[in-house]
């Protein structure tokens, strides 16, 4: 299969900045480059269209970015809180997507879309997370999540306290737990 070669429109992480010619599989360009409007087809005409737009892309580029960082400073140290059930090992009964995180984010002011939260993998546990939301190709902030049980156990885990079993769960426990050093030992009948 041979590869295509296009015209970076904007800069793609781990492929170039705007105005680069790559040179990137078939799949690629056509289901997710192209698509976008992140590059277009390197021809004759193409280039040539490029170069006679050059510094207005670029003047849009920079404009777009300076808008990005102003926002990037205004919500700096944004935090989301996502309430979640989850059993005592603190593991979801599911887990946290983009999807949440994006809807969190503009509950708190940010107006993103899920393709702009970077997500390594789905968080699966109670917790802080450290999430990158990408503003801008060259312009990205770091969100916390806090996913917890109750907007209480979210209060605890921002500020740094371990959590664990609820109260309710610590009385349930002990009213139930007793002693069980009796529970194996049945009744041995007389011979």
């Amino acid at each position: 299969m041979a590869a295509i070669e296009l015209i970076l429109m904007q800069r793609v992480e781990k492929l170039g900045q705007m105005g680069d010619l790559v040179r990137v599989k078939p799949g690629y360009a056509r289901n997710y480059l192209l698509p976008q409007k992140k590059a277009i087809r390197a021809n004759k005409e193409n280039l040539a269209r490029f170069e006679t737009e050059r510094a207005q892309l670029e003047a849009q580029n920079l404009k777009r970015r300076e808008e990005a960082e102003r926002v990037a400073e205004r919500v700096a140290g944004l935090s989301v809180v996502i309430i979640r059930q989850a059993g005592d090992s603190g593991s979801l009964y599911g887990s946290v997507s983009a999807r949440d995180i994006a809807e969190g984010c503009t509950e708190g002011g940010l107006s993103v879309s899920r393709h702009q939260v970077v997500l390594e993998h789905p968080i699966k546990t109670l917790g802080l997370a450290n999430v990158r939301v990408v503003l801008h190709p060259e312009v990205s902030i770091s969100v916390v999540v806090n996913v917890a049980r109750s907007p209480e156990e979210a209060e605890k885990q921002a500020r740094g306290e371990a959590i664990g079993p609820t109260e309710e769960e610590d009385a349930y426990t002990l009213e139930v737990g007793g002693d069980t050093d009796d529970l194996g030992s049945a009744p041995q009948p007389d011979v």
